[in-house]
């Protein structure tokens, strides 16, 4: 089997081939996702949201120049979005929330039992949760799908030097978040 090029396959798409679209879907999905459960902290949300992604890229296809990746191009739709819901759910919670004073977010009750790989990753996961969720979005872009800063900048239409910095507070964010948890020991 021939493997096709984005490029390939968005041509193809564009050409009638509407069913070609599917493999753009699963190329990308898996990224796309995990972007979305980091920003949005609820799985099934983000399946929602990834679902709105999938139609919107389909819908805007034809305007795909190509001056970027394919890939960087459907994840700025992804973190536009994210935060287009995130805004929504935020303005809803403030109207509904209006008299409460509750901003302890933070807790330290993590399932953690030394050794076991599981554990770790569900820990690793937990601090990147408690990241504000732009931080979340540069840490699991940056680490976890190894993206460039270019392609992240791309993607948060920030400059290359916007992303190293807000990976560095992201970082310095997560140490603190860390060392308050008193997780250092854990995490060696």
């Amino acid at each position: 089997m021939i493997k096709l090029t984005d490029t390939e396959i968005i041509e193809s798409v564009k050409r009638g081939n509407q069913s070609d679209f599917s493999i753009l879907i699963d190329r990308h999905k898996n990224k796309a996702f995990s972007l979305l459960k980091r920003m949005l902290k609820n799985e099934m949300e983000a399946e929602e949201v990834l679902q709105d992604c999938y139609l919107k890229a389909y819908k805007a296809l034809s305007n795909f120049k190509g001056e970027a990746k394919f890939s960087t191009w459907f994840y700025r739709i992804v973190y536009n979005t994210a935060l287009t819901r995130l805004s929504t759910k935020k303005r809803k919670i403030e109207i509904e929330m209006a008299s409460i004073d509750d901003h302890n977010y933070l807790t330290s009750d993590f399932d953690i039992h030394p050794g076991e790989k599981d554990a770790m990753v569900k820990l690793v996961n937990n601090l990147i949760n408690k990241l504000p969720q732009k931080n979340a979005a540069v840490i699991s872009l940056f680490y976890l799908d190894g993206m460039s800063c270019e392609e992240i900048g791309e993607i948060m239409k920030l400059t290359a030097n916007n992303v190293k910095i807000l990976l560095y507070r992201s970082r310095n964010i997560l140490k603190d978040i860390i060392v308050e948890n008193n997780l250092v020991e854990e995490l060696r």
